[in-house]
C-alpha cells in the first residue's frame, strides 16, 4: 500500500517516542516509522502513483499543522488495537486530503467524512494504559508542512517527495 504523508518533525517524533513508555505492551513506533497520512493512494507502481501525486498537488502551498493532544482508537479498522495517537489539527491537510479523494479512491471507513489526522504512538497493548495516556495533556507543537512523501508501506521507505508548492 502507497500513502502520500507529511513527514513530522523530530519534536512530534521525540514526543510520540516518549509517551509510547506509557503503554508497555503495546507495539511503539520505531525511529523514522512516525508518519502522518495525508491519503491513502492504494497498490499498484508506485512511479505511476507518484506521477499521479504530482498532478493532484499542482499549486498546493504549504500548510499549518498543530499537534493539538492525545486520543485513542478503541477498535482499529485495521491492525492490533488500541491505537493510541497525536491528534492533529490542520485545514490545510483535510483541504488537501478531500483534494485528492477526487482522484484516488477514499478507503471505506478511515477516509473522506471518516478521516482523523494523526501521528500513531502504539498499537495494541492493555486499553486502560491506553485511556489513562489519551487522558494526559501534551504542549502543542506547530509545523509547516514544505514537502510530502510517497510512502511505500510494505517497504517502510519513502519512495518520492514532493517539495510544496510543487
Amino acid at each position: 500500500m502507497y500513502s502520500l504523508n507529511v513527514p513530522p518533525p523530530s519534536a512530534v517524533t521525540r514526543l510520540a517516542s516518549s509517551l509510547a513508555r506509557d503503554v508497555p505492551r503495546a507495539r511503539a513506533r520505531q525511529h523514522g516509522e512516525h508518519t502522518l497520512v495525508c491519503k491513502r493512494l492504494g497498490d499498484g507502481d508506485g512511479a505511476r502513483l507518484a506521477a499521479r501525486v504530482r498532478e493532484a498537488l499542482a499549486g498546493v502551498a504549504p500548510f499549518e499543522l498543530r499537534v493539538s493532544g492525545i486520543d485513542l482508537f478503541e477498535t482499529a479498522t485495521t491492525g492490533s488495537a488500541p491505537v493510541v495517537y497525536l491528534d492533529v489539527e490542520s485545514p490545510g491537510l483535510r483541504q488537501l486530503h478531500e483534494r485528492l479523494c477526487g482522484v484516488f479512491d477514499p478507503v471505506e471507513r478511515i477516509e473522506a467524512d471518516d478521516y482523523t489526522p494523526h501521528v500513531t504512538i502504539a498499537r495494541g497493548g492493555e486499553l486502560a494504559d491506553a485511556r489513562r495516556l489519551a487522558r494526559r495533556e501534551v504542549e502543542p507543537i506547530r509545523w509547516t508542512a514544505e514537502r510530502l512523501s510517497v510512502w511505500d508501506s510494505h517497504r517502510n521507505v519513502s519512495v518520492r517527495e514532493f517539495s510544496l508548492p510543487v
